[in-house]
């Protein structure tokens, strides 16, 4: 995978190193005598440095306001603003660099306001073509991001399918209602609104967005409501929610599939069952889910693909977030397995738009 800070200060040292090697050989075919002093040399290459650093000040600052996220409506007249102003910088930085050279100017046409709003255009217009370049760059590597996270996520929704939709567990289900209706006509009604709410969601989850962590925790219990009709005094239910949780958007059906897994590779091969937790946290705007089940992770090892895509959940957290979420699965003693995932608060219109 290409190193994108790497990437970033190639290009940019290259590219005003190159603006500096265009403005002496501009400087030279100007000369009379087709020479270029070495001051006019430190001079262009002070100058490309200059710029280099403004551009990457102005970088940090619209990555830092979100510029990325707008729309071309509100972005177009930020950029020009933007890149005006940096012309100016440029433009009076230049002056300092010039007498400390000893590079002659006449002070009268330095301050010049037709000169300093000619040249200050120039520089303005070299920023523009910088800030399409950088705009573009990130514009088309979101949208390569966004269809491999479209790809991903059919494939978790075909995993999810596949577990929640089988006739195994539909079987098993109905089942466990059937057996409710007679004894206890409340709770089994209970149930299949249960088990309606698994199905409508798995179904028609936002393939491209985030869901709302309040819609993902209500699809968590409806599940393991579900399941303890299944499982009975052999599965336990813990919870411990903190309410700033509610703040948070989370990748849809991605907790679910965690608690899931924990009932399949852990809680359903003991004999006499185990507990279920579900505990969230915020710490430094990022939203910590610890899930514990009862069982044990043999010699560590990761959980199997064709569970229920644990190595798909690294991926869809990875295309997501970057490397600002972390997720593992550890064993805590010998009685208990712990998975954590550590999502980050930030701003998620533009994967929303998609």
């Amino acid at each position: 995978m290409v190193n994108k800070h790497r990437l970033y200060w190639t290009l940019q040292i290259s590219g005003w190193l190159t603006y500096a090697m265009l403005q002496m050989g501009g400087s030279i075919i100007q000369s009379a005598d087709q020479q270029i002093s070495n001051r006019r040399v430190l001079f262009f290459l002070l100058e490309a440095t200059i710029c280099l650093f403004i551009t990457h000040g102005f970088r940090l600052f619209l990555n830092r306001g979100h510029w990325l996220d707008l729309g071309m409506r509100r972005l177009i007249p930020k950029v020009i603003a933007g890149v005006f102003i940096l012309s100016l910088i440029v433009y009076f930085v230049r002056v300092p660099v010039s007498l400390s050279l000893g590079i002659s100017f006449d002070p009268e046409t330095v301050f010049d306001l037709g000169q300093i709003l000619g040249l200050s255009s120039i520089y303005a217009f070299i920023f523009f073509v910088w800030s399409v370049f950088y705009f573009t760059y990130h514009y088309f590597e979101r949208y390569n991001t966004s269809l491999k996270y479209e790809a991903y996520m059919k494939e978790i929704e075909l995993n999810n399918l596949k577990s929640q939709l089988n006739p195994h567990f539909i079987f098993n289900a109905l089942n466990s209602i059937r057996a409710l209706v007679d004894e206890n006509p409340l709770k089994s009604k209970q149930a299949i609104n249960q088990l309606s709410n698994i199905l409508r969601t798995s179904l028609t989850f936002d393939k491209k967005g985030l869901a709302k962590f309040d819609d993902e925790l209500k699809m968590v219990k409806d599940y393991l409501g579900l399941e303890s009709i299944r499982f009975e005094e052999r599965l336990k239910t813990e919870f411990d929610i903190h309410p700033d949780s509610h703040d948070f958007y989370v990748p849809p059906l991605m907790i679910q599939t965690l608690v899931e897994n924990g009932i399949k590779h852990g809680i359903s091969k003991l004999t006499g069952g185990g507990v279920i937790q579900l505990k969230t946290s915020i710490d430094n705007d990022r939203l910590k889910i610890h899930i514990r089940n009862s069982g044990h992770l043999h010699n560590g090892a990761k959980r199997s693909k064709k569970g229920l895509g644990i190595e798909n959940t690294r991926q869809r957290l990875k295309l997501i977030y970057g490397d600002e979420a972390q997720f593992k699965m550890v064993n805590e003693g010998e009685t208990f397995v712990l998975t954590e995932l550590i999502i980050p608060q930030k701003k998620y219109e533009s994967i929303n738009r998609r």
